[in-house]
C-alpha cells in the first residue's frame, strides 16, 4: 500500500526542485518549437488560400502548376501537423516526469523506472517531431523554387 509522508524536509523539497528544472528547460524548448510549427502551420494555411481562387480560374499547364502546388502545400500541413502532435506528446511526458518526480518524494513507491522510460519517450517523441519538421522545410524550400521559364524569361527592348 502507498503511504504519504506526513513530514517532507524542505531540503527534499528543494532538490527536487532542482531535479525538475531539466524538465522544464525541456518544455520551453518544446514551447518554442511549437511556436515555430504554428506559424509555419500558419504560413502554409494561408498560401493555400491564397491559390485556391488562381486554381478555379486557371485552365491547362497554369492549372496543372496550381493543383501541384496545393498539393504540396497540403502534405506539408500534414506533417508539421504531426511535428506538432509528437511536441505535444513530449510535453505531456515531461510534465509527467515532473510530476513523478515530486510524487517520489511523497509516497513510498518506486517511480524510477516511469520516470526514466517517460523521459525516453518525452525524448523520442520530440527527436521524431523534429525529424519530421526537418523533412517538411526541405520539402518546402524544394517547392518555391524558382520555375527554369523564369529564369530563361528574356524582356524584349523592341518596344
Amino acid at each position: 500500500m502507498i503511504e504519504p509522508q506526513t513530514y517532507i524536509p524542505v531540503s527534499t523539497v528543494a532538490e527536487t526542485v532542482r531535479l525538475a528544472l531539466a524538465p522544464v528547460f525541456l518544455l520551453t524548448a518544446i514551447g518554442a518549437f511549437l511556436n515555430v510549427c504554428a506559424t509555419r502551420l500558419s504560413r502554409i494555411v494561408d498560401r493555400s488560400r491564397d491559390i485556391e481562387p488562381l486554381l478555379l480560374k486557371s485552365r491547362g499547364h497554369e492549372h496543372d502548376r496550381w493543383l501541384g502546388e496545393l498539393h504540396i502545400l497540403d502534405r506539408r500541413m500534414s506533417m508539421v501537423a504531426s511535428a506538432i502532435s509528437f511536441s505535444v506528446v513530449s510535453a505531456v511526458m515531461t510534465c509527467l516526469v515532473v510530476a513523478l518526480l515530486f510524487a517520489a518524494n511523497f509516497v513510498e513507491t518506486r517511480l524510477g523506472l516511469a520516470i526514466a522510460l517517460l523521459f525516453i519517450g518525452a525524448t523520442v517523441s520530440i527527436a521524431i517531431g523534429f525529424a519530421i519538421f526537418l523533412v517538411e522545410t526541405r520539402l518546402g524550400a524544394k517547392a518555391v523554387r524558382v520555375r527554369s521559364e523564369l529564369l530563361q524569361h528574356r524582356v524584349d527592348d523592341s518596344d
